[in-house]
């Protein structure tokens, strides 16, 4: 029978392990058997192959890492550090380290956690006493590489746990990570074991891939969530104090996260909700660790409370049982709503999540990010094809730390990475001599040094500032005059507001003082009821192309399959008539109209902003004089044609654009704010060009993208 051979299977699994696990699983954590995904991780990672676990939120992936590792080094009697463990988030580390003590201190192994915000004095170990588990950041690890005294206790590491692996892969972080996993294979002499961990991505195999870089065995271990129940209430309400009024409601005495999608929205929600809700906590990345912690540990005590966050609590910071999660507006991904989703619904209860939403848009924005988890279709991830940002990060690194090397050690040494697969060395090669004509690389004969430009622009910080990717230039640190430090604020907001209320952490302030050298402003408590603040960074969202196109499905076959109220079809009904029925082909739909004694040509490109801007810039180009042409996630409007002849316009150049090459698109594209990238900012101009078009623009995706479509003018 299946049933009775998956029992023994597991039973055989449970057994084997060593007595000293088995007791911790058995005696303390009361487990009779592991998970499915346990079992299957456990024979994955067992047999040395590099790893990639998928399973949703609270699915037991941490569990699914560990007892394996643990499971090694115990029979092994492994020394020195044997395991890494890497996290994108600080906080996500410290509430790990309670769980991997929980599993390691009952057999005599040991856990440290390594980040910016361990006092330093702790960042340490005892001469000959290095722990079996390291907790740390990419960040942190660069740095830890650097120091030549504790190269030679990483030289035991076996394994790496990268947790919330998606949350790297499309970033420059995600590369500089590659980089590291690379440099440990290096160090210890071995190819070390990649054990990533994952909720969500809808290209695995790649990711897989991506992680191992063919090194050796990969093995994907997906266990998708099981059928469970599933609650969803929609609240229509363009009135915003009724939204306020149903928020309140909702959440009142429950314990919930409020889901919005910007820092700004979640600042302003904190204000108008302060007295209003028992225990409110906001959450957002601006703010300072210790006001992140403090949401956090509300969570911890038997009251009820509410948190008011952005994305920085879809990561797997353990926050317990929900009642509710309460999304304001669509997220802009599948992969968000997962996440956020994941949080309710644990130990056996129902999920349930709460959509306040301002329109029918919204509302079908909404049904189509459903629907798509329904089909467990989520956004795939692809990492950058030029990082030129990580490879500079990556030149000046190498020469800091080695403080002369030959030109061709360096180029080869860097384009041996896997992380760097693809770039050009003569690329390299043109951009070292601009760095050395700028004087941020100097030279002694053949040898390449830090120049003056490296010194003056990292040698403030101690070379601090190499070790991260992440260009910090667009925020101010917010302190009070006795130095406690409240949060970031965006830096064009402190300077175009100076003297100025401004809300942080749900409370108002008064701007006193700014120090732009510094990048620091300092602020007193306020007795204003309200204040506004924005960041120019991480604004409000647009939609994945996926959330796009599954709107363009649900209007084609005539309505949603949710199982939705009358009044919320009726708001659908009319919105779903004004999108162009395609017929389930790829079409660019363009029709004609008049509005307000204008002549308007409407694209229907369900495809999201991304691809709708390159398209409405490439566009208003080619069709010059006063054409004007504004987009969304769903539609570009063109106004500016003529009295006549405006849709024949529109699709002999939207044609055109269709023919054109990357060469061609390349030319009319703008360029961002160099200010936008650390490292990149440094590149000679043909070469910044190619780093936006390919990892800004996706030039690559577009041109495929657009080619496929056929362009329809009923």
């Amino acid at each position: 029978m299946p049933g009775a051979q998956t029992l023994c299977i597991v039973s055989s699994v449970f057994s084997s392990l060593h007595e000293s696990l088995q007791g911790v699983l058995s005696q303390r954590l009361e487990w009779t058997d592991l998970r499915e995904v346990q079992e299957r991780a456990y024979t994955a990672v067992s047999s040395g192959n590099d790893v990639l676990v998928i399973a949703p939120t609270a699915g037991g992936k941490s569990e699914a890492a560990l007892i394996p590792v643990i499971d090694d080094i115990l029979k092994h009697g492994r020394s020195g550090i044997a395991c890494l463990y890497l996290s994108p988030l600080k906080a996500l580390i410290n509430d790990q380290e309670g769980r991997f003590a929980e599993f390691c201190t009952p057999t005599s192994l040991t856990v440290t956690k390594w980040h910016g915000d361990v006092p330093k004095g702790d960042r340490s170990w005892k001469e000959g006493e290095p722990p079996h588990f390291l907790m740390i950041t990419p960040e942190s690890l660069e740095v830890l590489l650097q120091e030549r005294t504790v190269l030679a206790d990483l030289r035991n590491v076996r394994s790496i746990i990268i947790d919330e692996l998606h949350a790297f892969v499309e970033t420059d972080r995600g590369v500089q990570l590659k980089v590291l996993l690379d440099r440990m294979d290096g160090i210890t002499g071995r190819k070390v074991q990649r054990i990533g961990l994952s909720a969500t991505t809808g290209n695995p195999e790649e990711v897989l891939a991506w992680l191992s870089d063919e090194r050796h065995g990969a093995e994907l271990v997906a266990v998708p969530a099981p059928p469970k129940e599933k609650q969803f209430s929609f609240l229509i309400e363009p009135d915003e104090n009724r939204r306020i009024d149903a928020l309140a409601g909702i959440v009142a005495g429950k314990k919930s996260l409020v889901f919005v999608n910007s820092r700004s929205i979640a600042e302003h929600l904190a204000q108008v909700l302060e007295g209003r809700i028992r225990n409110l906590h906001i959450h957002h990345s601006s703010l300072s660790p210790a006001t992140r912690k403090s949401a956090e540990d509300a969570f911890l005590s038997g009251d009820g409370a509410c948190i008011i966050c952005t994305s920085t609590l879809e990561l797997g910071i353990d926050i317990g049982d929900l009642d509710v999660v309460v999304q304001v507006g669509p997220p802009d991904s599948v992969s968000s709503f997962l996440q956020r989703m994941g949080r309710s619904g644990r130990r056996g209860m129902a999920a349930y999540v709460a959509w306040i939403l301002k329109n029918p848009c919204e509302l079908l924005c909404s049904v189509a990010i459903i629907e798509c988890a329904m089909d467990r279709e989520v956004e795939d991830l692809w990492p950058p094809e030029q990082p030129w940002n990580v490879l500079l990060q990556q030149v000046f690194l190498y020469l800091h730390h080695t403080s002369r090397a030959g030109r061709g050690t360096l180029i080869k040494n860097l384009l041996s990475r896997p992380a760097f697969r693809g770039m050009s060395r003569q690329v390299l090669d043109r951009v070292i001599a601009h760095l050395i004509q700028d004087g941020y690389i100097t030279t002694d004969g053949e040898m390449l040094m830090p120049g003056t430009g490296a010194e003056r622009m990292f040698g403030r910080s101690n070379w601090k500032d190499l070790y991260s990717v992440i260009s910090g230039g667009g925020e101010y640190r917010a302190v009070t005059p006795d130095g406690e430090v409240v949060g970031k604020l965006d830096a064009r907001f402190v300077n175009s507001r100076a003297g100025e209320e401004v809300s942080l952490g749900g409370r108002t302030w008064s701007m006193v003082k700014s120090d732009e050298g510094h990048n620091l402003v300092v602020v007193v408590p306020s007795g204003a009821s309200s204040a506004r603040t924005f960041w120019t960074s991480g604004g409000e969202s647009s939609l994945s192309s996926l959330v796009c196109r599954r709107i363009q499905q649900i209007r084609d076959r005539g309505g949603s399959v949710l199982p939705l109220r009358d009044e919320e079809q009726a708001l659908l009904s009319p919105l779903l008539a004004k999108i162009p029925e395609c017929g389930g082909k790829a079409r660019l739909v363009i029709i004609e109209s008049r509005r307000n004694d204008r002549r308007v040509v409407q694209i229907s490109s369900p495809n999201g902003c991304r691809f709708n801007r390159i398209l409405a810039i490439l566009l208003q180009k080619r069709l010059g004089g006063s054409a004007r042409a504004r987009y969304n996630d769903f539609v570009i409007r063109i106004t500016g044609l003529g009295k006549t002849g405006s849709r024949e316009k529109a699709v002999s150049e939207l044609l055109a654009v269709q023919a054109m090459d990357r060469v061609g698109i390349g030319r009319l594209l703008p360029l961002p704010p160099r200010e936008g990238w650390k490292f990149a900012r440094l590149l000679p101009d043909e070469v910044f060009r190619e780093f936006v078009l390919a990892d800004q623009y996706r030039i690559g995706e577009f041109l495929e993208t657009i080619a496929g479509f056929e362009v329809c003018a009923p």
